[in-house]
């Protein structure tokens, strides 16, 4: 933060204006990233790709390209396929990047593409996730929760890379029964006697073999004895929920996974990521779009609107998106995989809502208007999040990493 009597102090000393045009853009990025509260993220990661075409970019006046209808929005001139009726509704939340077009094709390095906005292998760095970033950066290990947790995933290809096992999330297989093997214990003096036991050896093995990996585990084992010891955990506990609530997420593990994440980021959790799988369409696409937007629709919508009416919306960040996108033409009854044109959803967080970001051609294989990149979609997020997306790491042997590869920057449109 500069400080008025800092800047008065710059003018008076008539610093002139070679010095000003180096304080400009300074003064700017921090006006910029003041504008933002979010305070968590939520990652709604549709596993496989979904298609654009069916979802949130249809071409009607191109019958090969889909069967789905579009339909009107709450913001008059944008329309959507007609499986999400519901987050229509909710259009003015939301800003759809229409214009997203990345390289890879191939599932596990796009899902690393992604997640951490580096390919895969690059520079022989293992990179760590958005989870894990945002877990360093807006967490806290003083926590009792976790700051990073993975509910329903069905592919863990993302984690804590170069930073360490501190920042590797929590994984909940199945929302309904939280953290299975979890009890909250109340302090004993069997329990503290066999902690300390612990903690001694802890200490001893470290001192003798000091390395980052036994200082990873130590805390890690820390924090796991805090969740244990800590009523927080309720936070897990979708049984306190209503039956109404419960059905308006859908009763299904990415329903209640959404309302997991609500939950969790109302007890301070910083990043939550849920995930629903099954977008690989190479066969029957219709069918798979149709069960799957079932689920999808109703548990988004529902979590905006619940993250609305909390007044949480302004400070979580939702996003919406898969690895790629999908071919906007069929091979036979299904499509394939496809990086070069398709979309992604930003909601909440203060962001510029009731837009779309980007134009594809009339078929949507090509961005014709405003391309992103994983860089920029990555730098996007980070400073909505209030993360310096230009800050270096140190990677394994010292080197500099830059958060956000060079060449990415947040995107004005979304910002306010």
């Amino acid at each position: 933060m500069i400080s008025r009597r800092d800047w008065l102090r710059t003018t008076a000393l008539g610093l002139g204006g070679a010095s000003l045009s180096g304080w400009l853009p300074r003064l700017a990025a921090q006006a910029a990233q003041q504008q933002s509260k979010a305070k968590s993220c939520i990652l709604l990661w549709m596993d496989g790709g979904p298609p654009h075409t069916d979802t949130f970019d249809l071409k009607p006046e191109e019958p090969d390209c889909g069967i789905f209808k579009p339909i009107d929005t709450a913001v008059p001139g944008i329309q959507i396929s007609e499986l999400y009726p519901q987050f229509a509704k909710m259009m003015k939340e939301a800003a759809v990047l229409r214009g997203m077009s990345t390289v890879e094709n191939e599932h596990l390095r796009a899902r690393v593409h992604l997640r951490t906005g580096y390919r895969d292998g690059q520079g022989g760095v293992h990179y760590p996730s958005i989870g894990s970033v945002v877990s360093r950066e807006r967490g806290d290990l003083e926590s009792p929760l976790p700051n990073y947790v993975a509910i329903a995933q069905s592919d863990r290809s993302h984690g804590p890379g170069y930073f360490g096992a501190v920042y590797q999330p929590l994984f909940v297989n199945d929302p309904e029964k939280g953290v299975e093997n979890l009890k909250t214990l109340a302090p004993t003096a069997q329990q503290d006697r066999r902690f300390g036991l612990l903690d001694n050896l802890e200490q001893g093995f470290k001192e003798r073999y000091a390395s980052t990996i036994q200082g990873d585990h130590a805390t890690v084992y820390r924090r796991a004895v805090g969740l244990m010891r800590t009523e927080k955990t309720k936070a897990f506990e979708l049984d306190s929920e209503s039956a109404r609530t419960r059905d308006a997420y859908g009763r299904n593990k990415f329903g209640q996974g959404c309302l997991l994440a609500r939950r969790l980021v109302e007890a301070e959790v910083p990043f939550v990521e849920v995930s629903l799988g099954g977008w690989d369409t190479h066969f029957e696409n219709n069918d798979a779009i149709r069960k799957l937007s079932a689920q999808c629709d109703p548990a988004m919508s529902a979590l905006v609107d619940d993250l609305k009416q909390r007044g949480l919306l302004d400070s979580t960040l939702v996003v919406w998106m898969g690895e790629f996108g999908r071919t906007p033409k069929f091979k036979g009854k299904g499509r394939d995989h496809y990086a070069k044109a398709w979309s992604t959803v930003l909601m909440g967080a203060g962001i510029k809502g009731g837009q779309t970001v980007g134009q594809t051609d009339k078929i949507g294989a090509t961005v014709v208007e405003r391309p992103i990149s994983v860089a920029d979609f990555m730098a996007t997020i980070c400073r909505l999040m209030q993360i310096d997306y230009t800050k270096e790491y140190d990677a394994p042997g010292g080197r500099p990493v830059p958060l956000v590869q060079k060449g990415g920057r947040a995107m004005p449109e979304i910002l306010r």
